[in-house]
């Protein structure tokens, strides 16, 4: 079911070409370290009038009218003179720059970081949902099938009612309350269906199929043996600070705002730029090149920002308070993972206490049945106590299915909290035997 999950759901999916993304993304800041060539080839033609010998007025925008003798305005003939065809290679270079140029290389670079984590965050989510969907559909389904349990039994306890009032041992009151009992159960199955039905949609979404998807699982049973975690909250949490991906991604997230800081801070200091530019100029008459003018450049700028309204100044205070903020969310993701290590600690402790009340409630509600129903047979026993004695071991299979999958939920969501639960599912925790409480 993982597996399906992790090739289907959309969400992997998204977090890994947001992933890719970022690093393309870094692979693009890096280019800064090179520099830059660029070719380029102009080609201007010159035109010339034919009449009044009126030259061009540019490429485009030469003059065609000319006078004659009266002084009258006439329109003229032009002829190309020749073009100019000037192919040129620049080079440009930043030497130097304060570390703008690194600090957007390392931003990109932690960005991408970030990206990659949230990627593996994303991954355990997707096995926690389809781990804990699954436990759901399988707990809904076990609960249903106990319910029709249950109204078996309550089809049978009004048939023995009917039974002993038609030889004349019982009375009608006996069959109404066994009715009533069964329309109750029938109830309670009916609502165990509809639930059913949701978590069966709830599972197909999990998995990255539609929430109509018709699919048919194994009968898959819990086991009715639990265990303890061997190793101390402490320890627990200790290690899903190291291991948890979202503590390392806003470490990430923090590093790449420092580098932010960097940057603002370098935009008020001057730059030192390096560039050449090479061309040949060559002009066509005809189908004659008349001569070639090669031209070669080196330029060294120094670039110095003196004054641009303060903006520099609150780049700079902008940057660091975001970067005060990343180093606030550190601490933040850190205390709440802290917090949900503790909470889930407690939720299987407390999952496994009562996994061993269920098996001790339900053993003792089968005996309370079986009890009152043999003192009724016997004519000893009233309806009452049959229903009562029914009522509760109803309950009892209800209590005991919900402890044996909210077990294997509360295992699953510490592992997750942990940072524990592999792409298989596996919690990989330490665990041991049950603690033998008196």
């Amino acid at each position: 079911m993982v597996d399906l999950a992790l090739r289907n759901n959309p969400a992997t999916r998204e977090s890994w070409a947001n992933a890719l993304a970022a690093v393309n993304a870094y692979g693009s800041a890096r280019g800064a370290r090179y520099p830059t060539v660029n070719a380029n080839v102009n080609i201007a033609e010159s035109f010339s009038n034919g009449n009044s010998g009126f030259g061009t007025n540019g490429l485009g925008g030469f003059n065609n009218t000319a006078t004659d003798t009266s002084g009258n305005l006439r329109g003229g003939g032009f002829r190309s003179t020749g073009a100019q065809i000037t192919p040129a290679v620049s080079i440009f270079y930043l030497i130097f720059d304060h570390g703008a140029r690194a600090g957007t290389i390392e931003s990109a670079k932690q960005t991408a970081i970030a990206a990659n984590l949230t990627h593996n965050a994303t991954i355990r989510n997707v096995v926690l949902q389809a781990e804990s969907t699954l436990f759901s559909f399988l707990a809904f389904r076990a609960l249903r099938d106990a319910q029709r349990v249950s109204v078996d039994e309550a089809r049978a306890d009004t048939a023995a009612a009917e039974a002993r009032l038609r030889v004349g041992v019982g009375i009608l009151e006996d069959v109404y309350q066994t009715r009533t009992a069964l329309a109750q159960a029938r109830f309670q199955l009916a609502t165990y269906e509809g639930n059913l039905v949701t978590a069966r949609g709830a599972l197909a979404s999990a998995l990255g199929f539609p929430a109509n998807a018709e699919f048919e699982l194994p009968n898959i049973l819990a086991s009715d043996s639990v265990a303890s975690i061997a190793a101390s909250v402490d320890t627990l949490i200790n290690r899903a600070i190291v291991e948890r991906p979202e503590l390392a991604e806003s470490r990430a997230e923090a590093e790449a705002l420092a580098a932010q800081v960097r940057i603002a801070r370098s935009a008020g200091y001057p730059s030192l730029i390096i560039s050449s530019n090479g061309g040949l100029a060559s002009r066509l008459q005809g189908n004659r090149t008349n001569g070639s003018n090669p031209n070669y450049t080196l330029q060294l700028g120094l670039q110095i920002p003196i004054f641009n309204g303060f903006s520099r100044d609150y780049d700079v205070r902008s940057a660091r308070e975001r970067y005060e903020a990343g180093l606030a969310r550190v601490q933040s993701t850190r205390r709440q993972i802290e917090l949900e290590v503790f909470t889930s600690y407690s939720v299987l402790r407390t999952a496994t206490d009562r996994m061993e009340s269920a098996n001790e409630l339900i053993a003792s509600a089968r005996l309370a049945s079986s009890g009152a129903i043999g003192r009724y047979r016997e004519g000893i026993g009233t309806i009452t106590d049959v229903l009562l004695a029914r009522s509760a071991l109803a309950t009892a299979r209800a209590e005991f299915v919900q402890a044996r999958w909210e077990w294997q939920t509360a295992l699953a969501q510490l592992a997750h909290d942990v940072g524990s639960l592999d792409t298989k599912g596996r919690p990989n925790l330490p665990l041991g035997p049950p603690e033998i409480r008196r």
